[in-house]
């Protein structure tokens, strides 16, 4: 009977071992870890610039050229960047809204690049990205609470008093609001890349100068469909 014992021992034993030494390897598997690892980055990706809903038609627009078989249709917006949910104000750029369109079906690689603005007759102003307008937005809407509280205190002073009011305090925008204006403007911008036609959105150029400044504004394409330039009302 021993023999018959020992011989079941060594089976028992050896089929342990066998099974330890497959089940170990599993969690370590790499392409069980691999899912894991490349989801969550396509999820971080910043979404692209969208742009805006294209009008009916390029007639519009406050102008509208041909470049080869491609209209575009352009509007000066100025000192403004009219999103989906707000016009947003901006000190530093202007913008301009163009429209992009085609025959049914007609595909078109879009990069702001292509456009360039010339005001007054002056140099000729690259378009820039919106990364760098993010910055400088601001929601004509939104009021500091120093300043409203300010302006209550003034209210209740004495006129004769001739007190110092001291430096304008210092405006703190709230973070979730500088996201919120930065979305925004990220959204409304021109997409890039080929696109099915029509396609909209805004265009950035720097410019300080105020809008009462502006006598003549001419926006320039020169892209994949052939170059063209049409005349904007300031």
């Amino acid at each position: 009977m021993q023999p018959a014992i020992s011989r079941i021992g060594v089976l028992v034993a050896g089929v342990l071992t066998a099974s330890l030494c497959l089940y170990p390897q599993s969690p370590a598997s790499p392409p069980s870890a691999a899912p894991s690892q490349t989801a969550p980055k396509k999820e971080l990706r910043p979404n692209e610039p969208q742009g805006l809903p294209p009008r009916l038609t390029p007639a519009e627009y406050q102008a509208h050229v041909k470049a080869g078989t491609v209209t575009i249709g352009a509007e000066f917006v100025g000192h403004f960047v009219r999103t989906a949910q707000k016009t947003l104000t901006t000190e530093d750029y202007v913008s301009v809204e163009v429209g992009l369109f085609g025959e049914p079906g007609a595909k078109l690689t879009l990069s702001p690049g292509d456009f360039t603005l010339r005001i007054n007759d002056k140099k000729v102003l690259p378009s820039l990205p919106y990364g760098l307008v993010v910055r400088n937005v601001k929601d004509p809407e939104w009021e500091p609470p120093e300043l409203a509280s300010s302006k209550k205190s003034k209210t209740s002073l004495n006129s004769g008093g001739g007190q110092d009011e001291g430096p304008p305090p210092i405006v703190h925008v709230p973070i979730e609001l500088q996201r919120a204006m930065a979305e925004q403007t990220k959204l409304a911008s021109l997409s890039e890349g080929d696109r099915t036609l029509p396609q909209a959105g805004l265009l950035y150029f720097e410019y300080r100068g105020k809008d009462k400044s502006i006598h003549s504004v001419q926006l320039t394409y020169n892209g994949p469909a052939g170059k063209a330039t049409v005349a904007l009302q300031p």
